[in-house]
């Protein structure tokens, strides 16, 4: 089995060349190799390569950028995908693709199923609703996984965020009315390996493509998960002028940002996990995995 992987560079992407290399053969790109945003490279490399599959993690992701850069998202975020879909489904590959809880408006307290309204509040989620919809209406063989708060050792993410300012302050806030659960990039491709091993072991015949939600179990804030990771570097004896106790809550509206924010990114990864019978582990975990190796 041959795979094209996008965006090795990046948290999802850099363990994906790990997970599935004992899988398959892995012809891993990124932005040097080929510019998604270029429609007519990135067709060309597609019915170049000829892969059995496409796992594309790959993502315009600066949230805020995106609110004054909407082309270039859609570019990525949209026309990408669609053209993923469109060439896969010409040779006859599957199609793993990676999306995320903005597609929701995220209000209430319920965890989102994948059959619920989605009501994205920003550029950036808007975008990547568009994708899912351009891929699964383009390849009948695509697989998507909704995940949240992405979270890996290597690229940049919110708790290494926290420990570099946590090193570097004599305080911290951090907002705590949005909440959901930190999904290790490491989770994500190991999930993706084992849905792509059992391809390859039955030619995907009657394989359970579609729309999935992905995401560590438990939920927590973004202030709580910050306190997390600090208590964990004081654990492991690193130096931090913050402890956790230190970590002030904050509301959302008193750190005012250009792209609106979901206040309930909780996932319902109950189809998933039956459909698949894997288990997904408490957010945690996941962390704590992430933290051994960057601490």
């Amino acid at each position: 089995m041959k795979l094209l992987l996008t965006g090795c560079n990046g948290q999802v992407g850099f363990e994906l060349q790990r997970s599935l290399a004992p899988v398959a053969e892995v012809i891993a790109i990124g932005r040097a190799d080929c510019d998604l945003a270029d429609a007519s490279a990135l067709r060309a490399l597609i019915q170049q390569i000829k892969p059995d599959g496409i796992i594309n993690p790959a993502a315009y992701t600066a949230v805020d950028k995106a609110e004054s850069d909407a082309v270039l998202a859609t570019k990525i975020n949209v026309d990408a995908p669609r053209i993923m879909g469109e060439e896969a489904a010409k040779i006859g590959a599957f199609v793993f693709h990676y999306s995320t809880d903005y597609v929701f408006e995220g209000v209430g307290e319920q965890f989102y199923r994948e059959t619920d309204t989605t009501n994205p509040q920003n550029v950036y989620g808007h975008s990547k609703l568009q994708g899912e919809q351009a891929l699964l209406s383009t390849c009948p063989r695509s697989l998507i996984m909704r995940t949240s708060w992405v979270v890996g050792a290597h690229g940049g993410n919110f708790a290494k965020t926290m420990l570099r300012l946590a090193s570097e302050r004599d305080s911290l806030s951090v907002v705590a009315n949005q909440f959901g659960a930190p999904t290790s990039a490491a989770l994500l491709a190991d999930v993706t390996a084992q849905l792509v091993a059992r391809i390859k072991a039955s030619g995907g015949a009657a394989f359970p493509y579609g729309l999935y939600h992905v995401a560590a179990s438990g939920v927590t804030s973004w202030h709580e998960y910050a306190r997390f990771v600090i208590a964990q570097a004081v654990t492991a004896g690193k130096p931090v002028k913050v402890t956790p106790d230190m970590v002030k809550p904050i509301s959302s509206a008193d750190y005012p940002v250009p792209a609106k924010r979901p206040a309930n990114s909780r996932l319902d990864t109950s189809l998933f996990q039956n459909t698949f019978d894997l288990r997904l582990p408490d957010w945690k975990q996941g962390v704590a995995h992430v933290l051994q190796q960057i601490l």
